[in-house]
């Protein structure tokens, strides 16, 4: 909760005027608890799982206009109703075990420093935090991935995730229970480090999802792939096909 009473106390501490950004983020949030704050993951969570694989669903059903020469696996077909399934056990997955976990982790946002107040950090602040975001991210999900595809991790934990032996958008997190909490150390490591504003922080919860259902959407986007390359070129390392793309 921001410890102004007014938009003219607010100014007085930054000894100018607010940007329009501030302002309406003033509006939005001066009387929101941070822990309200901090929830809004939650619904992000929610809301981009069950919108952006949509897409990808109509060119599954629709391979006959020609995007099979885009799959990667092209002779391997999903019915509506496996994809349909696929969406109910990850929603089952993030109610159960996903929603209650950010319901109680809000202590270690605290902690490490993730601010939610004025001022708002500036596009290249933010743009750098993500940057380090995404290649902490990748780094450590490299290993932690490689771990679970030994013997005794696949076994126990990972073949959960390989039970859709085609990927599709709404795969990316459908896994293990431990699976689930276990790479959420990527993610949650890169804010740890380099601690920013919670705006950030909701920035990359939601690109970090949207890289994950891409990443697992089962077609070749050149235009995405040559885009996240170029901007985070550690992706670029040479690890194992099987682990890139699982």
């Amino acid at each position: 909760m921001l410890p102004f009473e007014t938009i003219e106390e607010a100014t007085i501490f930054l000894g100018r005027n607010l940007t329009v950004a501030e302002t309406l983020w003033f509006n939005y949030s001066a009387k929101k608890s941070d822990y309200c704050l901090y929830c809004h993951n939650i619904l992000f969570l929610f809301l981009i799982f069950s919108v952006v694989p949509v897409p990808l669903v109509f060119v599954e059903m629709m391979r006959s206009l020609g995007f099979d020469k885009y799959k990667i696996q092209p002779k391997v077909s999903l019915s509506l109703s496996d994809m349909f399934r696929c969406y109910k056990d990850v929603m089952r997955m993030f109610v159960l075990v996903v929603g209650p976990l950010q319901l109680v982790s809000y202590p270690s946002i605290k902690m490490i420093g993730i601010r939610t107040g004025l001022p708002l950090p500036s596009a290249w602040e933010i743009l750098a935090q993500l940057g380090v975001y995404f290649m902490i991210e990748d780094y450590t999900n490299y290993w932690i991935h490689r771990f679970l595809h030994g013997k005794w991790g696949y076994e126990k934990i990972h073949r959960v995730h390989h039970e859709f032996t085609a990927p599709i958008g709404f795969a990316a997190p459908y896994a293990h229970w431990a699976e689930v909490l276990i790479l959420g150390i990527p993610s949650f490591l890169g804010p740890a480090i380099v601690p920013g504003h919670i705006i950030t922080f909701w920035l990359w919860i939601a690109l970090r999802q949207i890289e994950a259902i891409e990443t697992h959407s089962g077609y070749a986007c050149y235009s995405y792939t040559f885009l996240y390359y170029f901007i985070f070129p550690i992706c670029s390392l040479p690890f194992p096909l099987v682990l890139v793309t699982n």
